[in-house]
């Protein structure tokens, strides 16, 4: 399955931004708000600068306590970003994530971002196409 059929069977549409300077408690709440794990940070909406998750913000609690909840987005984030385009295939996007242990992708087409996947929404298509290839190997087997 590739990327592009993975956004379509997403339930929302578009990626969850913060601008840079944005700080870190109000990033929380974006994420508690939209029941979501990550946010890219954007200036213009449409590149990612960078990337925050619930994961990097709980390290830092567990490091440095409460007070980084005041940093800005920008000491906090992944810089280098490992993003796909709608073109790739979901095994190789799976093991991009496993071999990068991260779990939100930007998904970029012509310079700018169209979507985000997780490796939850990998999983499930995943899933999907080995049930369907399933049930045509039973098929051929029962001469269906």
């Amino acid at each position: 399955m590739l990327v592009q059929q993975i956004l379509k069977s997403k339930a929302t549409e578009g990626v969850f931004t913060v601008k840079p300077g944005t700080n870190v408690a109000d990033v929380a709440s974006v994420l508690s708000n939209n029941r979501i794990g990550s946010v890219v940070v954007s200036a213009t909406g449409k590149t990612a600068d960078g990337i925050l998750s619930e994961r990097d913000i709980v390290r830092e609690l567990g490091k440095r306590g409460a007070v980084c909840l005041s940093d800005k987005v920008d000491d906090m984030m992944t810089k280098n970003i490992v993003t796909c385009n709608c073109n790739e295939r979901a095994d190789d996007i799976l093991k991009k994530m496993t071999e990068g242990r991260f779990r939100h992708m930007p998904v970029i087409r012509d310079g700018e971002m169209v979507g985000l996947i997780t490796i939850g929404d990998v999983v499930k298509a995943r899933l999907s196409e080995l049930s369907m290839e399933k049930k045509a190997l039973e098929g051929m087997i029962m001469g269906h």
